[in-house]
């Protein structure tokens, strides 16, 4: 496993060790010590999700505020632009994002620590995204960013306007959302 920092130090991207022939690939999605020894992120997951979306589909930005959820996510048909932004207000990067391409090809999984936002747009036709938590969903402590904030101005690689759900549209602003202390 190859662990590649990103802007933000504790969002990380993990590319798996993969063994390919003529007759297709296998890798080790997770391994909990590998992880831990080249990440230095002790936790335990304890729940696992997947979510199948259309082009131009995006979800999020996603969090609890209490029992936050760590997120180690991966896609395994097709591709996304997997978003993190930083809700920490103790943090150097409260504020910030950071983003990366997420696909069945290039096999990468990006830890999204607690403390963040987290979402991602469909990039190829179709996409099936599947991520562990660290926490058990709890709907009564979910919130949710704008995915279109302008004080936040991701760059989503989108044209025209994506199909999001009516809660996603309902998301509230940097400015007034509830953040981690």
């Amino acid at each position: 496993m190859n662990i590649i920092p990103t802007e933000i130090t504790d969002v990380l991207i993990s590319e798996p060790r993969v063994f390919e022939d003529n007759r297709g690939f296998f890798y080790e999605s997770y391994n909990e010590r590998a992880f831990t020894e080249k990440t230095g992120v002790d936790t335990h997951f304890v729940q696992d999700n997947h979510s199948r979306s259309g082009k131009n589909i995006l979800r999020g930005l996603h969090y609890q505020i209490q029992q936050p959820q760590g997120k180690l996510v991966r896609v395994v048909v097709g591709e996304v632009f997997d978003v993190a932004v930083d809700l920490r207000k103790s943090s150097p990067t409260f504020g910030q994002w950071v983003s990366c391409l997420l696909s069945a090809e290039n096999k990468r999984q990006l830890w999204v620590p607690v403390g963040f936002a987290h979402g991602f747009c469909v990039v190829s036709e179709v996409a099936e995204v599947l991520y562990k938590t660290t926490d058990y969903y709890a709907p009564q402590h979910e919130r949710c960013l704008l995915w279109n904030d302008p004080d936040l101005a991701i760059a989503w690689p989108i044209t025209g306007d994506p199909l999001v759900s009516a809660k996603d549209q309902a998301g509230q602003s940097f400015k007034t959302a509830e953040v981690f202390s």
